[in-house]
C-alpha cells in the first residue's frame, strides 16, 4: 500500500514565491518520514520568516513538527503589520543600497556595506540584533540567521512601500546621514562657512553636519526628489501618526 502525500496550502500572499506550476493549486509531496513542516515548506521557496502560523490538520505546530503521512499543511503568511523590536535596527544586503539611502533619510537605522559577503551578514544581523532586509531566500534560509524579511518588488520605490507596510516603523525624516547611516545635527554656517563653494555659501543659511562621517547637508539640488520620498512615505504610513520628529531641519541634499 502506497504512503498517503502531504498535502501543502499557501496562503494567497505566499503564492508568488512558489515554482510556477504550484501557484494556482494545493501541493502535495511524498511523506518521507524525515522532513519537518519547516523544511518543506522552505523546499518549495517559501523561507519562514515570510511564514505566520503554521498548521497541521487543523492544529499549529512549530516548524520542527514531523507531520504523520496524509497530513494537510495550511501555511499562512506573516503579519502585517509585523512588530520590530526596539530601537528599530536593520541591515541590507548588498543589492538594496537604493533602498538604504531611502530608508536613512527616513531616519532609520540602516546598516548596509556592498563588499560583505552572506556570512559576514548574517554574523552582523546576530551581533547587533539587525533585521535582515534581502531578496535572496537562500540567504533567509540560514539557521543561523536572528531575524529576517524578504523584500518584495524590482524598484527601489516599491521596495520601500513594501518596508514600510510590513513593519511601520516610526520614521525621523532628515536625522541620518544617507551615505553613512551616522546622525545628523544642525551646524552654525558660520562654522563651516570656509568649506563651502561660493554659490552655496550664497544660497543658503541652514546646514546640518554627520556626527560621523562630517558630510555636511542643505537643501540643494536633491531636496525635491527626497522631499518627495518622505511625502510619500507619510501617506503610506497614514499620515503623521505614529511618527517621529520630523523634517524641521534642513534637507539633506548637498554634501
Amino acid at each position: 500500500m502506497s504512503t498517503p502525500p502531504l498535502t501543502l496550502r499557501f496562503a494567497e500572499e505566499l503564492r508568488f514565491l512558489l515554482p510556477t506550476r504550484h501557484r494556482r493549486e494545493a501541493v502535495r509531496l511524498p511523506s518521507d518520514g524525515t522532513s519537518t513542516v519547516g523544511h518543506l515548506v522552505q523546499s518549495l521557496g517559501v523561507p519562514l520568516t515570510e511564514t505566520g502560523v503554521l498548521r497541521v490538520d487543523g492544529t499549529a505546530a512549530p516548524p520542527s513538527h514531523l507531520p504523520s503521512p496524509g497530513a494537510v499543511i495550511e501555511v499562512s503568511a506573516a503579519p502585517r503589520p509585523e512588530p520590530l523590536p526596539e530601537p528599530v535596527r536593520l541591515l541590507l544586503d548588498d543589492h538594496l543600497g537604493t533602498l538604504a539611502r531611502r530608508l536613512r533619510v527616513l531616519g532609520l537605522d540602516t546598516a548596509y556595506d556592498n563588499n560583505r559577503g552572506d556570512d559576514e551578514l548574517v554574523a552582523q544581523a546576530d551581533a547587533e540584533r539587525r533585521v535582515l532586509l534581502t531578496r535572496d531566500r537562500g540567504l533567509l534560509r540560514r539557521r543561523a540567521l536572528w531575524r529576517g524579511a524578504y523584500v518584495r518588488g524590482e524598484r527601489p520605490d516599491l521596495q520601500l512601500v513594501d518596508v514600510l507596510l510590513r513593519f511601520r516603523p516610526p520614521i525621523a525624516p532628515w536625522t541620518r546621514c544617507p551615505a553613512c547611516n551616522g546622525l545628523l545635527s544642525p551646524v552654525a554656517k558660520a562654522e563651516i562657512a570656509p568649506l563651502l563653494p561660493p554659490g552655496t555659501r550664497r544660497s543658503y543659511d541652514s546646514f546640518q553636519r554627520c556626527g560621523s562621517c562630517r558630510r555636511l547637508y542643505w537643501p540643494g539640488a536633491h531636496h525635491a526628489r527626497l522631499a518627495a520620498t518622505v511625502r510619500d512615505a507619510r501617506a503610506v504610513l497614514g499620515g503623521s501618526a505614529g511618527l517621529g520628529r520630523s523634517g524641521t531641519a534642513a534637507t539633506p541634499g548637498g554634501g
